[in-house]
């Protein structure tokens, strides 16, 4: 069983930035992935990295988030910047299987824009 810890969320204004953390406890063999729910609605991948370091994004955060990894750590990243309302939610990682976290998640961090 693999385990996340997501951390970084914040209130921040519109135009902001901030550093999402997750700390990834156990063995990861394939592409980790930053997902994101909105209330009461399904979560959502926004961001994928490979194990050789290839990034994919969503077209919502393209641009403005970027997703890396620090392999001896064990952890993944996402900066985001230029920041808006509409990115509020809570931001969740995992293990990729199928285009969908592979683990349990995490208790996720929330990021909350404000105008």
């Amino acid at each position: 069983q693999v385990q996340f810890v997501e951390s970084g969320g914040n209130l921040v204004q519109s135009g902001g930035s901030l550093r999402l953390s997750c700390e990834v406890s156990g063995r990861i063999s394939t592409a980790m992935g930053w997902f994101r729910q909105f209330p009461g609605k399904q979560r959502e991948r926004i961001a994928v990295i490979t194990p050789a370091g290839n990034t994919y994004y969503d077209t919502s955060v393209q641009y403005r988030f970027t997703i890396s990894r620090d392999s001896a750590k064990n952890t993944v990243f996402l900066q985001m910047t230029d920041l808006k309302p509409e990115d509020t939610a809570v931001y969740y990682c995992n293990e990729m299987l199928g285009g969908q976290g592979r683990w349990s998640w995490g208790q996720g961090t929330q990021v909350t824009v404000s105008s």
